[in-house]
């Protein structure tokens, strides 16, 4: 599975797990689901890329327990943080462990799928110019030329897009873009 960008649901309800599932296969999403944070991570040297979706009460590590060991161990997957007990000072906490979104259950599918695509959202417009020529295999001279930029500066904007996207490889790039869909935006 390595470079294959997956949306992880970890809830230690059953239940939840199968509804996330469903909503994220239905959208043509990859996912895979984990009983507990410990679960995940025990999976987690295999999964390079993605987007992980996590409880915050949970047995043995919580949610944002779990955020502080991501960062520990230099993960930059984005973690949206999921609750049916949330409160400001919850949401305040999970943000500043690292969380790039904090959804109270229930949640609309809608919003739920939004927050996966955040990343998109954050381009600037000529960033996004560049992603879309990327994703459709231009290469770096065609876009420059089409763009009326210098072949260095799509480099630069490339790097941006790596970082900003939180892509390791050019190939998780194309696979954020193509998950987020429009990018007209």
């Amino acid at each position: 599975m390595s470079g294959e960008l997956l949306i992880h649901v970890i809830d230690d309800d059953e239940a939840v797990r199968d509804s996330l599932e469903w909503v994220f296969e239905t959208a043509e999403m990859a996912v895979r689901t984990h009983q507990s944070a410990i679960a995940f991570l025990g999976a987690l040297e295999s999964e390079a890329a993605g987007c992980i979706v996590t409880d915050v009460r949970m047995p043995e590590m919580s949610g944002l327990d779990l955020l502080l060991e991501l960062q520990k161990r230099g993960v930059r997957m984005p973690v949206i943080v999921i609750t049916g007990h949330g409160d400001v000072p919850l949401a305040v906490e999970a943000m500043k462990a690292g969380a790039h979104d904090f959804l109270e259950k229930p949640f609309e599918e809608a919003r739920l799928l939004a927050a996966v695509r955040t990343r998109v959202a954050r381009l600037s417009p000529r960033e996004r110019q560049v992603l879309k020529g990327l994703v459709v295999g231009q290469p770096n001279k065609t876009i420059a030329w089409e763009l009326g930029i210098s072949a260095r500066t799509v480099e630069v904007y490339r790097a941006k897009l790596m970082e900003k996207m939180q892509a390791d490889a050019f190939a998780d790039l194309v696979r954020l873009a193509v998950l987020a869909g429009d990018l007209d935006g």
